[in-house]
């Protein structure tokens, strides 16, 4: 056999066995009933009866990363700068839609912002201040894993805020937003939303994994316990911050597969993004020292091999 066969072959595995370290690398991320008792996993199953194929799950994923990396690209060559908001209720999916989307990027192009909640001294400033240094700068991706919008929802509902200071913010971000859009910001916002039903199924499936345990906080209980406050107080929001130039899209989450594809889909549909040129990456010669011998370093060094 001639050798460029052999090379095409050894090529031909090597992409393989590439993509099936993708797919486990997915398949980790899913990963998603460790210790989960079985009725209510058969529960979930029930009521979901229709969830995408999947394998066709699978190869639309790798698709559309394939075309955040086209993005990615973009936005480094031209310099854009993106703002991506990502809101809803307490296990709507928004962390889950946030890993896919950085899953295959550069992490210093598309980052992801989680701010815990504000200290003694941030509490004093300006609302908007903390979420400043966050801001992209040219040729980068910011992707905020809850944002500005917590004094619409969580700290309103929870009486974090006074009445004075939501409407203080209800009156400000839309300026804000415009100033981002004016100074070449992109700004697309997200609302993950499920139903009544479906939150408290996954609730419980969180209640019942240990793997899982750390995602409830008293916070997202207390996020059950008034539902109907945290609708009404979504829809004040929709209502006053959907702006043209920031406008909000609502994502349906109670497939989660669905969400993320749907909602990457979108998200690469709001950019005109193209190929942009790049140089051809050749891998240099190896340069070998005759007078180099490399030393032996001591067994304690190593990490065990228990696998």
């Amino acid at each position: 056999m001639p050798a460029h066969d052999d090379a095409a072959d050894a090529g031909r595995d090597w992409l393989e066995a590439e993509l099936l370290d993708s797919l486990d690398e997915e398949a980790e991320l899913e990963f998603e009933d460790a210790i989960l008792s079985q009725e209510i996993a058969r529960i979930y199953k029930d009521r979901h009866p229709d969830q995408i194929d999947r394998r066709v799950y699978f190869r639309e994923l790798i698709k559309l990363q394939a075309e955040l990396i086209r993005l990615q690209s973009w936005v480094q060559h031209h310099k854009e700068k993106a703002v991506v908001i990502f809101e809803g209720r307490d296990s709507a999916g928004k962390g889950g839609a946030i890993k896919r989307i950085t899953q295959r990027l550069n992490p210093r192009v598309a980052r992801v912002v989680a701010l815990p909640a504000p200290s003694d001294r941030e509490k004093s400033q300006w609302y908007f201040q903390r979420y400043v240094p966050h801001l992209p700068a040219g040729g980068e991706i910011v992707l905020f894993d809850r944002s500005w919008y917590n004094r619409a929802g969580v700290e309103r509902v929870m009486g974090f805020a006074t009445d004075a200071q939501v409407e203080q913010f209800f009156n400000d971000v839309p300026e804000f937003e415009r100033m981002l859009v004016r100074s070449g910001i992109k700004v697309v916002k997200y609302w993950f939303s499920i139903t009544d039903e479906e939150q408290q199924m996954r609730f419980l499936m969180r209640i019942h994994d240990p793997m899982k345990q750390w995602k409830l906080s008293p916070m997202d209980l207390q996020s059950r316990v008034r539902w109907e406050q945290y609708t009404k107080a979504k829809e004040d929001m929709f209502a006053r911050t959907n702006i043209p130039e920031a406008p909000w899209y609502i994502v349906e989450g109670n497939d989660k597969k669905r969400a993320r594809l749907n909602c990457i889909a979108h998200l690469l549909s709001l950019f005109p993004y193209e190929d942009v040129p790049h140089e051809e990456i050749t891998l240099p010669e190896r340069v070998f020292n005759p007078n180099y011998e490399r030393a032996t370093l001591p067994r304690e060094l190593y990490v065990p091999e228990r696998y």
